[in-house]
C-alpha cells in the first residue's frame, strides 16, 4: 500500500514516486487556523506546533506507540487509551498535539509511508531496464522493507486493504494521485518500440493488471501480529512473475496464433 509491489493499487494506497528525488519535497506552512504541510502543492494536516517542540525522543515514543496500536487493531479497533498508556503521556496531551484520532492516524501513516519512500528511492535507481523485470524487482525491493519493518508493514497493508470502511474512502482519496506517478516512473526510460500497442496502451494494460492483481492479493491476506513477510514475498513475487511472463509472451498458444 505506491509501487509495483503489493500495495500498488490505483484504487487503494499508492505512495510517492520512488524514482523521483525526494529532497526538498516537503515544506511546512502555517496559517491562522491550521498547521499543515504542503507536499508538491497538496495540503496535509500536521500536528499542532507544540508537538514539534517536544524532544525527539518523546515524539518518537508517541509515534511508535501509535504505530503499534494501529498496526495491531486497525483504525476502527484502535484505542487512544492504549496509545497514551504505552507512550507514557496523558490523554489531554495527545489531543493537544492532534485534534482527533483520524488526524493522528493519517499523520502516523504519512510518517511510515515517508520512511518507506526514503528506503525505496536509492534502490529504485538501480532497477533493470527491461520492463517486466523492473516490475518484479521493484516488488522485491518493496517487500524487503516490509521484512525489515513488519509492524509498519502491517499498518500499510491494513490501510491498503480497506478493511476499516470508516477511513477506506479517505485513504483512497488521500493517496490515489500518487499512483499515476508510480506507473509513469516504471515506464520511464523503457524502450517500448517492441510493444504492439505503444507506450500509452502498454501503460494502461499494466495499470489495469496490477490494480486487479494487488486487489486480489490483498483480499487473501490479513494484517496480523505474526505475519510472515518473507513467505508473502515469495508467494507474491512467484505469482507476479508467472503473470508477467504470460503478458510478455501473450495469452494465445502458438497453434491458435497461426
Amino acid at each position: 500500500m505506491p509501487s509495483a509491489g503489493m500495495i500498488c493499487n490505483s484504487g487503494g494506497v499508492i505512495f510517492y514516486n520512488p524514482l523521483n528525488n525526494i529532497d526538498g519535497m516537503i515544506s511546512i506552512v502555517y496559517n491562522n487556523t491550521d498547521d499543515h504541510v504542503v507536499i508538491r502543492g497538496e495540503n496535509k494536516f500536521m500536528p499542532a506546533k507544540i508537538f514539534e517542540e517536544l524532544s525527539e525522543e518523546k515524539r518518537r515514543r508517541i509515534i511508535a506507540a501509535c504505530i503499534t496500536e494501529f498496526s495491531e487493531y486497525g483504525y476502527t479497533g484502535s484505542s487512544t487509551n492504549r496509545m497514551i498508556r504505552n507512550a507514557g503521556i496523558s490523554k489531554g496531551s495527545l489531543f493537544q498535539y492532534f485534534r482527533n484520532k483520524e488526524e493522528l492516524y493519517f499523520y502516523v501513516l504519512d510518517c511510515v509511508i515517508q520512511e518507506l519512500t526514503e528506503y525505496l528511492e536509492p534502490g529504485s535507481k538501480a532497477l533493470p531496464e527491461e520492463l517486466f523485470d523492473r516490475i518484479i524487482k521493484y516488488a522485491e525491493l518493496e517487500f524487503s522493507w516490509y521484512i525489515r519493518n513488519p509492524e509498519k508493514g502491517r499498518l500499510i497493508i491494513d490501510a491498503s486493504a480497506g478493511k476499516d470502511t470508516a477511513v477506506c474512502q479517505k485513504v483512497e482519496e488521500r493517496y490515489r494521485l500518487k499512483g499515476q506517478d508510480i506507473y509513469d516512473s516504471l515506464l520511464e526510460d523503457i524502450d517500448v518500440s517492441m510493444f504492439r500497442g505503444g507506450k500509452k496502451k502498454t501503460a494502461d494494460i499494466l495499470k489495469w493488471f496490477l490494480k486487479g492483481f494487488n486487489e486480489d492479493f490483498n483480499t487473501r491476506i490479513s494484517p496480523q501480529e505474526d505475519m510472515d513477510f518473507s513467505s508473502l514475498q515469495h508467494d507474491y513475487v512467484k505469482s507476479l512473475s508467472d503473470y508477467m511472463e504470460l503478458l510478455k509472451s501473450g495469452i494465445l498458444t502458438e497453434e491458435k496464433e497461426r
